[in-house]
C-alpha cells in the first residue's frame, strides 16, 4: 500500500531557527530517505516552497477562481512530502515517527494517508456503473 506522508510545521518559526538546528533536521531527513531507500519502499520525497508561493483553484458558477496563498489559514503549514509503498500502515508509522518535524523548540507532525491506486478505483466505478446499467 502507498501512503504519502505530509509534513506539517510552522514557517514563521522555521525562518528563524539557526543553521546548526536547520542542519540537525536536514540530517534527519536525509537519514529517513537513506533508510527508506535501503528498504525499497521510498517513492517520492521534496520539500515545499513556503505558503507564500501558493496558489489556490477553487471553483464557483463552473469557473475556476485563482487566489494567491495556501487553502487555509492555520498555525502549521504543509512543508514536504513522502510518499512510501509500505506493507501496512504500520510500517508507514514506524518511518513517519522518524521524520524530524520541530523548530525553534515548537512540534509539527505527519500525517498519514493512504494513496488510491487510480486503476483499481476506475475498475470499481466501471463495475459499480455496469450493475446500475
Amino acid at each position: 500500500m502507498r501512503y504519502m506522508l505530509l509534513i506539517y510545521s510552522n514557517e514563521q518559526a522555521e525562518a528563524r531557527t539557526d543553521p546548526a538546528e536547520m542542519k540537525a533536521i536536514m540530517m534527519g531527513h536525509r537519514a529517513v530517505m537513506e533508510g527508506t531507500a535501503k528498504a525499497g519502499i521510498l517513492r517520492g520525497a521534496e520539500p515545499l516552497h513556503p505558503t507564500s508561493t501558493a496558489t489556490t483553484v477553487r471553483h464557483q458558477n463552473g469557473k475556476p477562481i485563482i487566489t494567491d496563498g495556501p487553502f487555509a489559514e492555520t498555525k502549521e503549514q504543509l512543508g514536504g512530502y513522502y510518499i512510501l509503498d509500505c506493507k501496512d500502515l504500520d510500517e508507514a508509522i514506524h518511518w513517519a515517527s522518524q521524520i524530524p518535524t520541530a523548530c525553534k523548540g515548537g512540534t509539527g507532525c505527519v500525517e498519514i494517508r493512504p494513496l488510491v491506486d487510480v486503476a483499481q478505483l476506475e475498475k470499481t466505478v466501471e463495475e459499480a456503473a455496469a450493475r446500475i446499467a
